[in-house]
């Protein structure tokens, strides 16, 4: 009779050991969801980021086409656009005098 107990405690634990379960955990399935919700905020965080550099891109290709104006206004009224940005001085070349286009 302890032979058989034996026997089927053995069998048992077996059986218990291939049991697999079915979830895990209630803290292990909070920290998964969690981190995942994190990611994705930090993903939606970086598209807003890259949108907002597109459009910065898009403005400073404004202002560089707004500038290419303001030289050419600058090189029909001067003679060049060579203008200091700091005080307004215009920088005429070497001989004194703008090159003036007829």
């Amino acid at each position: 009779m302890a032979t058989t107990k034996t026997k089927g405690t053995n069998a048992k634990i077996k059986e218990l050991k291939s049991i697999k379960p079915e979830k895990i955990t209630d803290e292990q399935l909070k920290k998964v969801q969690d981190t995942v919700n994190n990611i994705n905020r930090a993903q939606l965080e970086i598209g807003s980021v890259e949108l907002k550099k597109h459009e910065m891109m898009h403005q400073i290709a404004g202002l560089r086409d707004e500038l290419t104006l303001l030289q050419t206004e600058f090189d029909k009224e001067y003679g060049t656009f060579d203008i200091n940005i700091q005080d307004g001085t215009i920088n005429y070349s070497e001989d004194g005098e703008a090159d003036k286009k007829d």
